[in-house]
Parts: structure tokens; C-alpha cells; sequence
């Protein structure tokens, strides 16, 4: 809903040139930070590490996948002044919206554990802050870079894209370092699964790459950040954050193949063993390249799971306001979301096999965020002029079809 303070797209068309375009640029690369969270940095490293370069296709795909997905979410936002979840309150049966509620808090405690895990492991790897206490070290954090919020949307926004910026420039740092074999990559690009254990980490990949909670994020981000007063201006808006996705996911894909590709370098050299955890991945980039790339994996680490759970924290505000009308505290809704991750930490569970497997949960939720999605902007009398092109449809009810196929594909295999 419209609020007096909303900027309106009038009063910042005066600016000219960069400044003036960046002004209306930043929900997407908010919705980047969660495609490069700490459970990429798990199922790229283990892809990488197990299959070389042959997974490189499932990350340009995920990623292509990810622009479209984000792209309806956002339009969905700005066409009708209301979130995702709010669309699903009143258009779908009251039964169906409280189900994909109550499934949507399961997902949000499947991400705030690969953030709170990769977080506290950045943490150890940086300063050696045992893993626990570094979970409780990342709520604080996340809380205060949530608290910008207050200041208005910029504030948060640049912090978080502050954040993305380390995480790419930290993995840009490590490619050029150790490099990678372009006929391989090139290879890559031709699908194919080999084995149970490939498609395990092709849905983790997926996973953690199609978002379900930033599924519903993306469309609150759009939906009063800046106010158009009719069709055509919200349809210039639109313009833009096609722009936005392009760029903020373009970024994220960059950074989740740059994960893959130095894992399957380091993995053809002697002694490349041990990169299918994170704490391996990090010495042995300290071994084999130097401490300057195991330092700027660290630090890559913690930034991401510093943003990502400030994300994280916000979209589970967003779904269960939009979904039931309901707000609690945020310290009351991270302490029972963090749970999870608070006991994996404590009871000192393998931190990379706990990130893969909250990866494949994420996976199994996306179409029932990703479903709802394609059903309410597909109807005319929702979206109006912005409703989906029969092409769109088209592509995304395919983007659908794969994630659900691969996911019964698992449950298949895993059960016989």
C-alpha cells in the first residue's frame, strides 16, 4: 500500500545519467545476497570438487531460471501494490494460504540454518570464535543491519549491496588467483547427471539458487519503493528492474560459477583433496594457492551469511505478515527460526552436510512459492495490463516443471 512517504517516480526523474538510474536500482541485488549464501558456497565447493566441471550447466541454468522467477515476483509487487504473500491471502482458499504458510516457516528455518552455519564458520575460520558462539555473534549482527530499515529502505539496501560487493570481489580475487580451464568450462555447458549423488547436489544447486523466501521478498521490495501514479509510469519502474535483475542476479551467477570452477581447479591438482567441505576448501586454498585466497574465501564466507540472515529475517517478516496479518518481534521470530542452526552448531554437526541438506529443503519448497506465483500473475484481473505474456507462461511453467521433476526425481531415488 502507497504511503506519503513513498518517493515518486515524477520527483526522481530530474536526476540524469548513472546516478539517476542507480537511484532506481537495489530490490534485486537484495534478493541476489540469498543466491549467495553459505549453503552455494557447500553444494558449488562439493559440485565442483566431486564432478569437476561437468555440473557448470545446472548453474547457468539456475541461474537464467532465477532472473525469470525474480522478474514475476518484482513485476507482481509493482503491478499491484501488494506482495506475494498478501495476493495469496486473498485470491487463493483460506486453507491453501495457511498451508503455504505454515510450509514457508519450515523453509525459513531450513535458510536461517545455511546462513547461521556459514556465518559461524566464517567466523572460526577468521578469528577461531568457537562455532556456537558465533552463531549468537551473527544474530546480533543480522539485527543491527536489519535495524537500517528504520532510516528508510536505502540505508539497508546499501549495506546489503556493500556486503555482495566483498563476496564477489573476494571470489573475483580467488578465479584469477587459481584459474580455470576454459575447454572444461565449455564442456560443462552440456547437460548431464551422472548418478544418485550428482542429482543430490543439481537439486542443491537449484535450491540454493531458486529461493523460495526471496520468492515472496522480491515482490514486497517493489511493491512501495517507488510510487508510479499510473500504468505507463509503473511500467517505466518495470523497465528498471528488468536493469535491477539483470545486474544483482547477474552478479550472483557470476559468483556461484566462479564457487564451482575454483573448486574443480583446485580438485585436478595434487593434493586437492578435502574440498567437499568448507573448512577444507579454506586450507586447502591456503596449501595450494596462498593465505590471501584462503583469507578472501573467509571473508566472502562471513559477509555472506551477515547479509543473507538480515535477508532471511526480513522475508519471514514479509510472509507472515502477508499470509496471516500477524507481526512479532524480530528477536522473538530469530530466536525460534535460529533454532536449528543453533543446534547444529552446538551439538557439532557436520556444518557442510547440514548446508546440503538445507539446500534440498529449499529446493522442495520453491513450487510452492513458485506455483502460486505463476497462477496469480497469469489472471487478468490481478495484474491488469502487467498480466504474463502466453510466452512467459510458457517459460516459466517449464521453470516449474523442471524444479518439480528433479525433486520427485530425488524422493525417487532416495526412497528405492
Amino acid at each position: 500500500m502507497r504511503t506519503a512517504a513513498d518517493p515518486a517516480l515524477a520527483l526522481m526523474r530530474p536526476r540524469r545519467g548513472i546516478r539517476g538510474v542507480v537511484a532506481l536500482l537495489g530490490p534485486a541485488f537484495v534478493a541476489a545476497v540469498a543466491y549467495v549464501d553459505p549453503g552455494n558456497f557447500a553444494t558449488n565447493f562439493s559440485a565442483g570438487a566431486r564432478f569437476g566441471y561437468t555440473l557448470v550447466w545446472v548453474i547457468v541454468l539456475a541461474n537464467v531460471m532465477a532472473m525469470l522467477v525474480q522478474y514475476l515476483s518484482a513485476k507482481a509487487g509493482l503491478a499491484t501494490g501488494r506482495d506475494l504473500p498478501e495476493l495469496c491471502r486473498e485470491y487463493l482458499p483460506a486453507p491453501v494460504s495457511r498451508a503455504l504458510w505454515v510450509q514457508a516457516e519450515v523453509v525459513a528455518m531450513a535458510t536461517d540454518l545455511a546462513e547461521f552455519v556459514g556465518a559461524a564458520v566464517g567466523l572460526n575460520l577468521l578469528f577461531g570464535v568457537p562455532l556456537f558462539p558465533a552463531g549468537l555473534i551473527t544474530a546480533v549482527v543480522a539485527f543491527a543491519i536489519l535495524a537500517m530499515q528504520q532510516r528508510g529502505h536505502r540505508p539497508f539496501e546499501l549495506a546489503i549491496v556493500g556486503l555482495l560487493g566483498v563476496v564477489f570481489g573476494g571470489f573475483l580475487y580467488d578465479l584469477l588467483v587459481v584459474g580455470a580451464d576454459a575447454p572444461s568450462v565449455a564442456a560443462g555447458l552440456v547437460p548431464g547427471v551422472a548418478g544418485g549423488e550428482a542429482l543430490l547436489l543439481v537439486c542443491g544447486i537449484i535450491g540454493a539458487t531458486v529461493m523460495p523466501h526471496v520468492i515472496y521478498l522480491h515482490s514486497a521490495l517493489t511493491k512501495a519503493r517507488v510510487a508510479g501514479r499510473d500504468a505507463a509510469e509503473r511500467r517505466e519502474l518495470l523497465r528498471f528492474q528488468r536493469l535491477d535483475i539483470v545486474v544483482g542476479l547477474g552478479a550472483a551467477g557470476a559468483i556461484n560459477l566462479s564457487m564451482l570452477l575454483i573448486a574443480a581447479s583446485l580438485a585436478g591438482r595434487a593434493g586437492g583433496a578435502g574440498l567437499e567441505s568448507i573448512e577444507g576448501a579454506h586450507e586447502s586454498l591456503g596449501r595450494l594457492v596462498g593465505g590471501g585466497a584462503a583469507l578472501a574465501f573467509a571473508v566472502a564466507l562471513l559477509a555472506s551469511g551477515l547479509s543473507s540472515s538480515s535477508v532471511g529475517t526480513y522475508a519471514g517478516q514479509v510472509v507472515m505478515q502477508g499470509f496471516i496479518r500477524r507481526r512479532i518481534p524480530l528477536f522473538v521470530r530469530r530466536a525460534i527460526t535460529m533454532t536449528p542452526a543453533l543446534l547444529v552448531l552446538g551439538l557439532g554437526l557436520p556444518a557442510t552436510g547440514s548446508l546440503i541438506a538445507s539446500q534440498v529443503v529449499l529446493s522442495f519448497g520453491v513450487p510452492f512459492a513458485l506455483v502460486p506465483l505463476l497462477m496469480l500473475t497469469r489472471r487478468r484481473d490481478i495484474m491488469g495490463s502487467f498480466v504474463n505474456r502466453r510466452r512467459t507462461d510458457i517459460a516459466a511453467g517449464l521453470v516449474a516443471a523442471v524444479i518439480i521433476g528433479l525433486n520427485v526425481l530425488l524422493l525417487y531415488k532416495t526412497l528405492f
